[in-house]
């Protein structure tokens, strides 16, 4: 009887264990299939929105076939088109119609950027649409003469800057920008492709600032697409997070880490020095008034000698169009008042309409950026009075009376003292 039992018992216990094997075959097999269907979604996701925000080759197809018909010329348009000595590298785009790639052209590295026309999205199935593009490179027309045209970008740049007494000679700069083969002369095609360019903001603006060595300088264009220098380092300070982690780590735990990443005291008081002249060429300068309305770490970069650079120019508005945009702005309270991420003015509750003043001028919105990279690891000798002038510096108020002598006593005052401390050193 027990001879019977035990083949029963063994062939049950194998009937389980084969059972088993063949569950976890199942499971791991299942899991494997899993795991090749998510990494797969996710590989297509990762491609789709790089082919969607990527698109340099049809940016370069659209100016080159410009350019073959005619319709535009400037001074990178041989190199891009005829001898494929100016090309895009790597992708930095964040939009689909706002082009960014890092580039070469000859001995010089450099940031490209090109606009691109509306991406249409269709169903599976359907017909794709052609792709709607903006109305450039219509002005100015056939038959328009070097003075209309001048004229043209006169009134341009007064209608952005306001009245300047400098701006004929603003006008002269941008025209000898224009001349792209330096043959002394603007051709229809060459000013059709700098009409394009003004109309972007940046552009102008990296025009305005790029004598002072504050921004990078235009390497070239051809239509609207233009190269200018890489700044090597950027953001200011810090370190830029994945997107993904960038919700899960506390602003006081991302600042503390950001302090982490900078160079040393001595470069940044160089750095920083820079950051102030910006603000004192932009306060009353040549061509008006400006106001830096976002001044956030990732806009602003330094070459190898520390030399402070305004990457995004897109954060400079000049005040007359803010003064403009904020007369005919409707409000409840001051939150309505805001231009850019932090221009503010304040709310007149019995008109509901938003007060023309900046509440904080552009430099102490510059010393409360400057106030934690400046003060740590200064000299101990200097860190109360660097402390004292940074605190009186951001209690600068837009209104303030004799705010224009207050300004420029205390960026002076700023400035000497960080002179003082680096004027000896190699990195000064």
């Amino acid at each position: 009887m027990a001879k019977g039992l035990f083949p029963r018992a063994w062939v049950k216990k194998s009937f389980y264990f084969q059972a088993r094997i063949s569950f976890v075959r199942v499971k791991y097999l299942f899991l494997t299939w899993l795991t090749v269907l998510v990494g797969s979604w996710v590989l297509y996701v990762q491609y789709s929105a790089y082919t969607e925000l990527c698109r340099g080759h049809e940016c370069k197809n659209a100016i080159c076939d410009k350019y073959r018909k005619g319709i535009i010329d400037g001074s990178a348009c041989s190199s891009l088109c005829d001898k494929d000595t100016l090309y895009m590298s790597r992708c930095l785009s964040t939009l689909p119609n706002n082009q960014v790639y890092t580039g070469s052209w000859g001995d010089h590295d450099g940031i490209i950027r090109c606009k691109l026309g509306e991406v249409v999205h269709y169903e599976l199935g359907e017909e794709p649409e052609p792709r709607r593009e903006a109305p450039v490179f219509d002005k100015p027309t056939r038959g328009t003469s070097v003075e209309k045209f001048r004229e043209m970008v006169f009134n341009h740049l007064k209608s952005k800057l306001g009245e300047q007494a400098n701006l004929a000679g603003l006008v002269s700069q941008i025209l000898s920008v224009a001349d792209g083969n330096k043959d002394g002369r603007v051709s229809l095609p060459e000013a059709r492709s700098t009409w394009a360019l003004l109309q972007m903001d940046e552009v102008l603006l990296g025009l305005l600032l790029q004598d002072r060595g504050h921004t990078p300088r235009l390497l070239g264009f051809c239509g609207d697409l233009y190269m200018t220098e890489r700044v090597p380092y950027g953001p200011l300070y810090g370190l830029s997070l994945p997107w993904p982690l960038v919700s899960w780590v506390p602003s006081g735990v991302q600042r503390t880490i950001d302090q982490w990443f900078t160079p040393s005291w001595p470069r940044k008081a160089k750095i920083s020095m820079g950051l102030l002249e910006l603000v004192e060429d932009i306060f009353h300068g040549t061509y008006g008034s400006f106001l830096i309305c976002d001044l956030a770490a990732a806009h602003f970069g330094y070459t190898d000698r520390h030399e402070l650079r305004l990457i995004n120019t897109r954060t400079v508005v000049p005040e007359d169009e803010f003064r403009r945009t904020m007369r005919v702005l409707k409000c409840e309270t001051d939150a309505d008042c805001v231009y850019g991420v932090d221009c503010q003015t304040s709310c007149d509750v019995s008109e509901k309409r938003c007060r023309e003043d900046p509440v904080q001028p552009n430099l102490a919105k510059a010393c409360s950026a400057l106030k934690d990279y400046l003060l740590r690891g200064a000299p101990s000798a200097l860190r109360e009075e660097l402390e004292r002038q940074l605190y009186t510096c951001m209690a600068l108020k837009g209104n303030a009376g004799q705010m224009n002598m207050e300004h420029s006593l205390i960026l002076n005052n700023l400035k000497a003292l960080l002179w003082r401390q680096i004027s000896h050193t190699k990195d000064s």
